[in-house]
């Protein structure tokens, strides 16, 4: 698969996150251009913080190829990955990280800061922006209905539907 195809893996799993109520992330890590894992934020449904896109992704394709070290694998993700996933990766060993949109909030890969450029023992090659646009309307998708929601449930008036 080519690099577009894999993005587009974790596009459609963003979607399933967005359908979820979570928020659209979605992830893939593919080896040799093959995808081994793919996963979509749970955080809400999962009620836990850690249960990033990234994280899912990454431990599947662990329990998958069978041991924790990754460093034939790329993952390909909708959203710049957080501290949290950032650390994942370095530890996971993954090779290479291609993201979609940028995250100025929580960024790690260049947008707030730059965890792989500290000298940890491992240092992924980050590429970015990635079919971007379809990646950053997803979320602003996302966050608009959600801000509609909330104002309608301030207000009293019935929800939107859709989503």
């Amino acid at each position: 698969m080519t690099d577009e195809e894999l993005m587009r893996a974790a596009l459609e799993e963003a979607r399933l996150a967005a359908q979820a109520g979570e928020v659209p992330v979605g992830a893939v890590v593919a080896k040799d251009g093959e995808i081994v894992a793919r996963a979509h934020n749970l955080r809400e449904s999962g009620k836990n913080a850690t249960y990033h896109a990234e994280l899912l992704a990454i431990d599947a394709a662990c329990r998958k190829l069978g041991g924790w070290r990754l460093w034939q694998c790329e993952l390909f993700v909708t959203l710049e990955p957080c501290p949290m996933c950032s650390g994942a990766i370095i530890n996971s060993r993954i090779r290479r990280v291609v993201y979609g949109a940028p995250d100025p909030k929580a960024g790690c890969c260049g947008s707030l800061t730059d965890l792989f450029a500290l000298p940890f023992n491992h240092r992924p090659l980050v590429e970015s922006g990635l079919l971007e646009q379809e990646a950053q309307a997803l979320l602003q998708e996302f966050f608009a209905a959600l801000r509609q929601k909330r104002r309608a449930a301030r207000s009293g008036a019935p929800a939107p539907q859709g989503g």
